[in-house]
């Protein structure tokens, strides 16, 4: 299930030889991790993208991203980019107050809103997003299998302000999406009931209020005005439909059963909870607590209901892959790509797993896997990192180092980049695509005056 997670045993040798990314500024001073899941990905698409129609934007140009932090919080930071608190999700009571929330700050995308602190100060936007899977959650809970799940992201350069808006601006936003909301023939009665569910936060101060009302100035007028313009739409009545409703259900008992240990999540999940969300997370619990067998076992039980699901078998693979048992999850990472062929992330899956057989006649396979996940995703740092392997196992020196070079650029390492794409220089028949390509990350990656020389010594 973890698409961006893709070490777990080979990973625990990564995560000692290579740094960390910078994760992104989110507030003054702090930091944020992204987290990435195909399927929690597809559901928040499918809940917002009426939103982001309504709005006059592209779905498939907006960036909805899964920030790993208990906290509520939901901010916009430059361009098409929306991210959302774990913390805030797993709060929300209902797909129409997620997809409120959501309105709100396309709100703020659409209105090209300049979010600022209270001194008007701004941060910057670290030289990339460092990304962890779910696993990485696994891991704070205290799953070393899911810690062994780290990884890097893809690269997001830029500046952002620091997350903060006027109350001007927060009541225009407020106005778009509850004219978004109506248009797209949703309700905006979730977001009045997710603002006074915490209009208590008002009276805090600043140091005592979540994330989220300390950046979106909440008060009593604000709910109010709001509540009188969305009571007065015509589709104030809608209901989610029991589709998103399930889907809903789903994405929290995941993230519920990978945020939190797995004694949490027997008290939220427990036994006498038959239902599809709950043996989901029961199913997540036992693969944090190491119970291999007992976790195959149970998404066994679950696929056999949904044999189509490719979730199921993304996560079947995953914990098969991370018990060190590589030959049995590379049946289950397949089956997940053909079942769900446009996602990049089971690609990459399912590439690291034939790298692991250690096998020279999957090689080829592997690299296939990864070049077409790389088409669609060309910043995915990680499968940049996976296909160099692949190439040095072929014997294709300059693949491997241009690969590499892109894995470090996408990473917003410069130096690094630059001197991995002179090596691939050198070894690629010069004029070819591939030669061209690594003249342009040298040229974009502030060369010195003798890479220059050098360059130009060779044409």
């Amino acid at each position: 299930m973890i698409p961006f997670s893709r070490l777990a045993a080979s990973g625990l040798a990564l995560a000692a030889a290579l740094a960390v990314a910078a994760p992104v500024v989110a507030q003054a001073g702090d930091q944020i991790s992204i987290v990435r899941d195909t399927e929690i990905e597809a559901i928040l698409h499918d809940e917002a993208d009426p939103i982001f129609v309504a709005a006059g934007l592209d779905p498939k140009k907006v960036e909805i991203h899964l920030v790993g932090d208990k906290e509520i919080n939901a901010f916009s930071a430059g361009g098409l980019n929306i991210y959302l608190n774990t913390g805030l999700i797993l709060q929300t009571k209902s797909p129409n107050q997620l997809v409120g929330v959501i309105a709100h700050e396309t709100g703020h995308v659409a209105g090209g809103h300049v979010a600022r602190s209270g001194a008007a100060t701004k941060a910057a936007l670290g030289p990339m997003l460092a990304s962890v899977a779910l696993g990485i959650l696994a891991a704070a809970a205290g799953s070393p299998a899911g810690g062994a799940a780290l990884i890097f992201s893809s690269g997001y350069f830029g500046e952002i302000g620091v997350l903060g808006y006027s109350r001007e601006q927060e009541s225009r936003a407020d106005e778009a999406a509850a004219t978004y909301l109506e248009s797209a023939g949703m309700s905006g009665r979730g977001l009045v009931d997710f603002f006074d569910n915490y209009r208590y936060q008002e009276v805090f101060d600043n140091e005592r209020k979540f994330p989220y009302f300390r950046d979106h100035p909440l008060s009593d007028e604000r709910i109010e005005a709001l509540r009188v313009r969305v009571e007065r739409q015509a589709h104030y009545g809608a209901a989610d439909s029991p589709r998103l409703i399930a889907e809903h259900e789903i994405m929290k008992a995941k993230l519920d059963a990978f945020v939190n240990g797995p004694y949490q999540t027997a008290i939220d999940y427990p036994d006498s909870d038959q239902s599809y969300p709950a043996r989901y997370a029961r199913a997540i619990a036992l693969y944090k607590s190491n119970e291999t067998d007992q976790a195959v076992k149970a998404i066994d039980a679950l696929i056999a209901e949904q044999p189509t699901n490719p979730y199921l078998w993304e996560l079947k693979g995953q914990v098969l892959f991370e018990a060190g048992r590589i030959k049995e999850s590379v049946p289950a990472h397949q089956r997940s790509v053909e079942l769900k062929p446009d996602a990049p992330l089971l690609r990459i899956n399912y590439g690291q797993a034939l790298l692991g057989l250690n096998d020279p006649t999957r090689l080829d396979e592997a690299v296939s896997q990864l070049k077409t996940a790389l088409e669609t995703e060309p910043d995915d740092a990680i499968g940049w990192w996976l296909i160099a392997q692949a190439y040095d196992g072929q014997n294709h020196p300059g693949m491997a180092r241009l690969a590499t070079a892109e894995q470090k650029f996408y990473l917003g390492q410069a130096t690094d980049a630059r001197v991995f794409a002179l090596r691939a220089r050198d070894l690629l028949k010069k004029d070819s695509p591939e030669w061209r390509r690594a003249t342009d990350i040298i040229l974009s990656s502030k060369p010195t005056a003798d890479d220059l020389r050098a360059m130009a010594r060779q044409g």
